[in-house]
């Protein structure tokens, strides 16, 4: 029955599944191994459309929407995100088909469309209070604040996911592609959950904190009280912005402050407070928190964007790109790897995303790590471990790290001897 098979996706096809515009005819599958990799294949148009909006905001504005140090932290934290598909994807798969197996209450008919209208209600429904918990628990917001850390809102923002979030990024990866821009639907409103109503989920302003959770509905916020129309200007971000595009700390700073947290609230009854109402909550406050303490938004905040210099900013973009081509043919070729080439090429793309992150930030560390880290890349396709992005580029792409691993060599040189010299 299912039309969309496992090889290739047609343009219309990968179009609409970016929308959420498919049949139960093409989504409808007998056995798992059918099951296409939505996410993997609808990537390419993915990245289409982010140079699209690209251009069409440059075109009117004159200015870039993305800014190349924050988008390059949104793809980097979706690239961590699905690391962990490599390593626990087949766990994942055989541990749902056990469940089934054992636990099943009843069985409906895999080709009925009355079956996947119910699955869609329900995976919604379901959306809806996964992502309520997310907001509402402090232990649950520590994973998914990452989605929430952007002071900017585009395509790229549908990227930043939590590594430690991988209950919710499945069912929500494509859905936040077509959310994350800035087009009004009218009647479609008061149904499905839009870009303004997800604009207002995304906002740091009093009104928006805590609302429209919805995932492709935005009738269960309707429902159950959490439904919040846009108004006044939205302002992007975390309550307490992080100003940081070093791509651990986006992870995993949470952890640190509600570790803290935890130490130093009195009474077991305080520390469990901590970790499981919401992240606003103090002793002698709501389960939730005051949110009339959430910092005064006047919509004149300017984002976190540092200056650096162009030529950073070209280098970034050629190394993210060869990091990227790793990561692709890592997912493309990822069965027949050794349990160690996995491990030692997750282990490469991790340091580099780690090292563009502090070059981002110009940290005094930075030099260090990235001469490091090109060593590191150098042998790695010296001994065949990762190739270049085009194979007619294998002489260039060995050229050029290598002058990059001697200019950050000499950059680690002069801040030694520069040190010695103050000193």
């Amino acid at each position: 029955m299912a039309q969309l098979e496992s090889g290739d996706v047609t343009f219309s096809q990968g179009t609409r599944m970016l929308f959420y515009l498919m049949t139960p005819n093409e989504t409808s599958f007998s056995d798992v191994d059918s099951v296409p990799r939505y996410v993997q294949k609808a990537t390419p148009f993915f990245i289409g459309l982010v140079l699209l909006e690209v251009f069409v905001s440059w075109l009117k504005t004159g200015e870039l929407l993305v800014k190349i140090n924050d988008g390059t932290t949104s793809l980097s934290a979706g690239m961590i995100s699905r690391l962990p598909h490599v390593f626990v994807r087949s766990l994942e798969v055989s541990s749902y088909i056990y469940v089934w197996n054992n636990y099943h209450i009843l069985e409906l008919p895999w080709d009925s469309a009355w079956t996947w209208w119910l699955a869609f209600l329900g995976v919604d429904f379901g959306y809806y209070w996964v992502h309520r918990c997310c907001h509402e628990l402090n232990i649950l917001w520590a994973a998914h604040q990452v989605h929430h850390s952007s002071e900017y809102y585009n395509l790229t923002t549908a990227l930043r996911q939590s590594v430690t979030q991988q209950l919710i990024n499945t069912t929500s990866s494509l859905l936040s592609v077509w959310l994350s821009h800035e087009l009004d639907l009218g009647p479609l409103e008061w149904i499905l959950n839009t870009p303004s109503h997800h604009r207002v989920h995304h906002g740091r302003n009093l009104y928006c904190i805590d609302r429209n959770y919805g995932g492709t509905l935005i009738i269960w916020d309707r429902l159950f009280g959490t439904f919040t129309p846009e108004g006044d200007k939205v302002v992007y971000g975390l309550t307490r912005p992080i100003n940081t595009f070093d791509i651990l700390s986006v992870q995993f700073h949470y952890y640190s402050y509600l570790w803290e947290q935890f130490l130093k609230a009195d009474g077991i009854g305080h520390k469990l407070s901590i970790i499981f109402k919401g992240p606003s909550w103090a002793p002698g406050k709501p389960r939730l928190g005051d949110h009339a303490e959430v910092p005064i938004v006047t919509g004149e905040e300017v984002p976190h964007n540092p200056y650096w210099s162009l030529r950073l900013q070209v280098y970034v973009h050629i190394q993210f790109l060869l990091v990227l081509g790793v990561y692709n043919d890592l997912f493309a070729t990822q069965y027949p790897l050794s349990q160690m080439t996995i491990l030692l090429i997750t282990g490469y793309i991790l340091l580099t995303l780690t090292s563009l992150g502090y070059i981002i930030e110009q940290r005094p560390n930075a030099a260090v790590w990235e001469a490091l880290r090109c060593l590191i890349m150098m042998a790695l396709y010296r001994f065949g471990y990762v190739g270049p992005v085009v194979s007619q580029l294998a002489l260039a792409t060995e050229v050029f790290v290598s002058l990059s691993a001697l200019y950050w060599g000499v950059q680690c040189f002069t801040q030694l001897t520069g040190k010695e010299k103050h000193h």
